[in-house]
């Protein structure tokens, strides 16, 4: 437990150790390591231990004893229920799922911290939240303490100030909270910088690079191209002949623009940098893209540009056609959510990746290659053994290439292939490049029993709305001629 008394003097087993990273994956140097004593230090270090800034939302964090001081283990966050009756089934879900993971991971938590972060609405004051989330606090610590884990320290954040549910004490947890440090000015905040770990904003800034446009009029034309995409494109997709040669234009117009992408000088800032990405990109050429992209061979071919430059450049093209994919083709960004997701993850952001795919599951559930990556990052898993699988696939496509009469299975010595088999292989073992995938046409829709909320980026459940992906299509809105071609469309492969 964190020291409510002082704020200085010897590390002792009421401290706690953090890493100077996040994620599982650190390795770091004991030199690297920051001792936490109070309360308030332990939330300036929140948006370090995730990487970003939280907003509406439940964290907890694993406490393991080493050497009588508590040290961060894994860590998980869900948005707090607007419906306090969701707050039990949201308090047990959260703690079990963590706990279970550790002891998976052998490494059972000998306690917990549990952080609630969200800021003040309207009228309502700092304090006024800290006391509406009370009961919620408390259903953390008791669905924890029933899993023999307790809660060491319980906070809430709001309005640039913490609260102690577990502290008493006025003298070091007063009524009013405690101020939060300016950013970036805390010795946790240096030791990162030194360490070159940067802190993002928030998960909201994150999903807005992902998030289909909204209203604008630049929306209304790029669903105009999609419409003559669809009318053009699907008989040719469905065409047996001439369907290689779509997928082959498909992959020449993504290398272009990768190329056209990489070529630009930076401009500072995400939102700066979304602007000039979509000013290089022309509407046709989205749509083309888009659906193109449905098909599953040609996805998984662009699923290649996943390392180096290429890789930098191939992410900001699979981020501006989620963007692009507005209206009734919500459902399309399921396959550039999901390239954006696996090349952030092959480059090492498993913070994007993880919103990436999360995304990708609100706009398709079942979309079986962003279920595979999606749980694959979750757990930890190297994506090594995906980049291996694709740079296999591409060595015998291109060995098929230059002795065009061979059978391309005989190039390769079968033990040395990816098993093949029309069923999902546990996630370390597939790139899920033999998996169905999205149906062509924006109509051509499969019905499901129901579209609940997709898993969350570490246990959420970030869904699109309005035009986001995810969003009800408007069917009986489009074309008489298009949705013939919707109910011509076969499926295809994910």
């Amino acid at each position: 437990m964190t020291n409510h008394n002082d704020s200085t003097g010897s590390s002792g087993p009421g401290d706690l150790t953090t890493p100077v990273g996040h994620g599982e994956s650190a390795d770091l140097a004991a030199d690297q390591q920051i001792t936490l004593r109070t309360a308030s230090e332990l939330a300036d270090a929140l948006p370090y231990l995730l990487g970003y800034r939280p907003e509406d939302s439940i964290v907890l964090v694993t406490v393991h004893d080493r050497n009588g001081r508590g040290r961060f283990g894994a860590r998980a966050r869900l948005g707090i229920p607007q419906r306090e009756e969701d707050w039990p089934a949201v308090a047990e879900q959260l703690a079990q799922s963590l706990v279970t993971g550790s002891e998976r991971r052998g490494a059972r938590p000998e306690g917990m911290v549990a952080f609630l972060c969200q800021d003040p609405v309207g009228a309502e004051s700092g304090q006024q939240v800290m006391e509406r989330l009370r009961p919620l606090a408390q259903l953390l610590r008791t669905a924890c303490g029933g899993l023999d884990v307790p809660v060491v320290e319980a906070l809430c954040i709001s309005g640039g100030r913490s609260w102690s549910y577990c502290c008493p004490g006025e003298r070091c947890c007063p009524p009013e909270g405690v101020s939060l440090g300016i950013p970036g000015t805390s010795v946790l905040a240096a030791a990162a910088t030194y360490a070159g770990m940067q802190v993002r904003g928030t998960l909201r800034e994150l999903r807005a690079r992902l998030v289909p446009w909204g209203t604008q009029a630049t929306a209304e034309e790029q669903e105009r191209a999609l419409d003559a995409a669809v009318m053009a494109l699907v008989p040719r997709i469905l065409d047996e002949a001439d369907g290689p040669k779509v997928a082959a234009e498909t992959l020449d117009l993504a290398r272009r623009i990768i190329g056209r992408l990489a070529d630009t000088p930076a401009v500072g800032g995400p939102y700066r940098a979304d602007l000039r990405d979509d000013e290089l990109i022309a509407h046709d050429e989205a749509a083309a893209l888009i659906l193109g992209l449905q098909e599953r061979t040609t996805r998984d071919q662009a699923a290649e540009w996943m390392e180096g430059d290429e890789a930098l450049a191939a992410l900001r093209l699979w981020r501006a056609l989620a963007r692009r994919c507005v209206g009734p083709y919500g459902e399309h960004a399921a396959a550039p959510l999901t390239l954006a997701g696996w090349v952030a993850w092959s480059l090492g952001d498993e913070l994007e990746a993880r919103e990436a795919l999360a995304m990708a599951l609100g706009a398709d559930p079942g979309y079986t290659f962003a279920v595979l990556l999606h749980r694959a990052c979750n757990e930890g898993l190297d994506p090594e053994s995906i980049r291996r699988c694709l740079r296999s696939e591409r060595a015998e496509r291109e060995a098929a290439a230059l002795q065009p009469d061979q059978d391309p299975s005989d190039l390769q010595d079968p033990s040395d292939s990816p098993a093949r088999s029309p069923r999902p292989a546990p996630p370390a073992q597939t790139s899920g490049l033999s998996l169905p995938a999205l149906p062509l046409g924006p109509n051509h829709r499969r019905r499901r029993p129901g579209r609940g909320g997709s898993p969350g980026a570490s246990g959420g459940s970030p869904r699109a709305k309005g035009n986001r992906a995810g969003q009800p299509s408007t069917r009986n809105t489009r074309p008489p001629v298009q949705r013939r071609i919707g109910r011509r469309t076969a499926r295809s492969d994910q």
